[in-house]
């Protein structure tokens, strides 16, 4: 990897200089390391070099080091990906609005029905062909009249999903409400939304996915509230990303990481630039060669 631009990732202790590593002394300890999912973790398959995580999983049990991911796939859907191994994360799912253990929720923030209902009658009213999705604690919901080839598409970042007629008949509070737009006209679909920023947090995580949750509800806060959990501060955190909702979990660690595919306001926001990227396994190469000069 690469410092995105040259000077020292751990003042007095370590110096990153034209991608070499050199010990200046002293003891530094990360005890918590997240990542974002798709375009950051996950190739552009949506899987992961699972042979290479094994060694990524070992190196984090014995260096005392808690893995969690944060992203915007339902934290079920996350669950299977990474199978049994799950039970062992802090799962920051669902556009962070909730947080998992074990298969057990022990944090979610929920947008108000009225106003989430308010923004699926606007974004319906658009007509711009984007797909809907309503995130209750019940499912994700779609309409029953999306495609096969979209609804085969949800169902690559959600596990639970049923079908509705009329999202106007949904009376649950929502996790969150995702704008999938295969013609990448989100960032413009937010600015629209403009009038419900005093009610919720809108951002498109690239042009292509717009999330809606509740206010200052996103990766940065939640980031926040784990590291209240466990007692963990910003020096001792790591953080990988690439998409524009990963801004505000850039701020959220001192070893802040953008993946070499990232947007340049995710480059330019973190602290530094992998040398690989999401397709290169730029995470689990950065955790290993990191990981191995903790002592």
């Amino acid at each position: 990897f690469c410092a995105s631009a040259y000077g020292l990732l751990w003042t007095g202790k370590y110096a990153i200089m034209e991608g070499e590593i050199y010990r200046n002394g002293g003891h530094w300890m990360i005890k918590l390391i997240l990542t974002d999912m798709d375009g950051t973790f996950l190739n552009s398959q949506g899987d992961f070099n699972r042979e290479l995580f094994k060694q990524v999983k070992q190196m984090m049990e014995e260096k005392g080091v808690v893995f969690a991911p944060c992203t915007g796939k339902q934290s079920e859907r996350v669950e299977e990906i990474f199978g049994e191994d799950a039970a062992d994360f802090w799962i920051l799912g669902d556009s962070a609005s909730r947080i998992k253990r074990n298969g057990t929720v022990v944090y979610e923030s929920l947008l108000e029905n009225t106003t989430g209902l308010a923004i699926l009658r606007e974004l319906e009213e658009m007509q711009l062909g984007h797909t809907l999705i309503a995130c209750t604690k019940e499912a994700a919901m779609i309409k029953t009249d999306l495609s096969p080839e979209e609804s085969a598409a949800v169902r690559r970042s959600y596990k639970k999903v049923i079908t509705v007629a009329d999202f106007g008949a949904i009376e649950d509070d929502f996790i969150k409400i995702t704008v999938r737009d295969m013609q990448e006209r989100c960032i413009g679909t937010a600015e629209k939304l403009a009038a419900f920023r005093d009610r919720a947090h809108i951002v498109a995580s690239e042009k292509a996915w717009l999330d809606i949750t509740d206010l200052n509800v996103h990766k940065g806060s939640t980031v926040a509230h784990l590291q209240e959990l466990l007692q963990v501060t910003p020096e001792e955190t790591m953080v990988f990303g690439d998409g524009m909702n990963d801004v505000e979990m850039m701020k959220s660690g001192r070893y802040s990481f953008a993946v070499r595919n990232a947007y340049p306001i995710i480059k330019d926001t973190a602290a530094f630039t992998t040398g690989r990227s999401n397709d290169e396994d730029a995470v689990s190469h950065t955790i290993l060669q990191l990981l191995a000069l903790q002592g």
